[in-house]
């Protein structure tokens, strides 16, 4: 066994059993003995610190990360890293601003340890079934874990993007077009809702989500979130941010690109914490549905 998953929330526990499924050994661990546990009864290989993990896993190890952006990543890194030996190989897969992961590579190769990063996309669904995955970093480093993605991703669903940080900047660009698209839809069905025909919007949905040039999974789970209520009435329309959207905005600026677009859906969201309409109700539903992101029940 030379696979190790830490950070078992939402997107890292669906992987894990993806994983599993697949026939893969994998040792895990993470602050919820809870979720290992769990996870241990599926078959992986409970470990109770990052230093147990380590002793577990086999040379050159692999541990995927899944752990949230910022002061995490450092402090897990600084916790695991004396316990590797050189020719490991980390993965960050979650959400990192990519500059971030440019000095934490920086760092890492210095102790030897080659350090990949690795955008995810797909959701939960992507999780458990499937995902998109774009990667970064060493090409010696993505050829030991491309089996491990062969396993986690849809057929042609990942790729080698370039150096360290390039898997991240691709990942943060995708969630920038994710905001314009939703902010899209969210202010369609918004024109639709007032439009006096009392249109049933799952109906609209679904007949959009098959054949139309805007079909595709967004509109899929538009007609699942309308299934459950077709006014949407069991969330208010505050749309959280994940911060992606905000790094997208930040680097336009200093590469002096254009994203009017992508942009105008950060700011919206910004309002929609003070300002409730039917649109901010369809993007913050997109999120939940996708993401299982939590979102600010109606009053």
């Amino acid at each position: 066994m030379n696979t190790g998953f830490v950070g078992l929330g939402k997107m890292g526990f669906n992987m894990v059993e993806h994983l599993l499924e697949d026939g893969w050994d994998v040792a895990v661990y993470d602050i919820s003995p809870e979720a290992v546990e769990a996870l241990s009864r599926q078959g992986a290989e409970p470990a109770d610190s990052l230093e147990r993990l380590a002793d577990i896993l086999q040379h050159p190890r692999i541990v995927w990360m899944m752990v949230p952006a910022g002061k995490p990543v450092d402090d897990v890194l600084q916790a695991l890293v004396p316990f590797l030996d050189p020719g490991d190989v980390v993965v960050d897969g979650g959400n990192s601003r990519f500059t971030d992961t440019q000095r934490r590579a920086r760092s890492l190769t210095e102790k030897g340890v080659i350090f990949l990063d690795a955008g995810t996309s797909g959701g939960l669904e992507g999780a458990r079934h499937g995902a998109s995955i774009m990667v970064g970093g060493d090409p010696e480093g993505f050829a030991v874990i491309e089996p491990l993605l062969q396993d986690l991703c849809v057929p042609d669903g990942y790729g080698h993007m370039g150096p360290s940080g390039s898997g991240h900047y691709v990942k943060m660009v995708h969630n920038g077009i994710e905001y314009g698209m939703m902010q899209a839809i969210g202010e369609g069905f918004d024109l639709l809702e007032t439009s006096g025909f009392e249109l049933d919007h799952e109906q609209v949905a679904s007949v959009w989500a098959h054949g139309s040039v805007i079909r595709g999974w967004l509109m899929d789970l538009a007609a699942q979130a309308f299934s459950r209520d077709g006014k949407l009435g069991y969330l208010s329309g505050e749309i959280a941010d994940s911060g992606e959207g905000r790094w997208t905005v930040e680097t336009a600026l200093e590469q002096q690109v254009s994203i009017p677009v992508i942009a105008a859906s950060l700011f919206r969201r910004y309002r929609s914490r003070s300002e409730d309409n039917f649109s901010d109700k369809v993007v913050a539903a997109l999120r939940h549905e996708f993401g299982g992101h939590g979102f600010t029940p109606e009053p």
